[in-house]
């Protein structure tokens, strides 16, 4: 009646199936991570060149404001005032500002909670885990 089951050798067996999938996932998979490699080398290079643009400007603005400082002096210094009581009230100045920075600073500390619902809902998890384990 036509041809036999054992004898059609054109389709492939589930086993060869199964096989040729699993080759596939696994070169699919191989090719991902490689592509991620790639895409991770590409922005760490463009993140660490950021970053250095971003010190060099912090270093430079540290440059401008010790120049503006002792421009800051020299100017109360022009008021008629000797030059180390300029200086030290150009220091006392910024100590000032300092204080006040370490206040704010310490008041927002002060309102930081953290994550309470986090907190709570990751015991209620544990205490559900536990009485599954004890099997309540």
């Amino acid at each position: 009646m036509g041809q036999d089951r054992d004898t059609n050798t054109d389709e492939p067996t589930v086993g060869q199936l199964v096989a040729n999938a699993s080759r596939d996932l696994s070169s699919l998979v191989r090719s991902e991570i490689e592509l991620g490699k790639a895409e991770l080398k590409k922005t760490a290079v463009a993140a660490g060149t950021g970053a250095g643009m971003f010190g060099g400007a912090a270093f430079l603005g540290l440059l401008a404001i010790i120049l503006l400082s002792i421009a800051a002096a020299y100017g109360v210094s022009a008021l008629g005032l000797h030059p180390a009581l300029s200086f030290l009230i150009v220091a006392v100045l910024y100590l000032l500002i300092a204080g006040v920075l370490v206040l704010v600073g310490k008041s927002q500390l002060g309102k930081a909670k953290g994550a309470p619902r986090t907190i709570e809902t990751s015991k209620e998890s544990v205490e559900a885990l536990k009485a599954i384990g004890k099997g309540d």
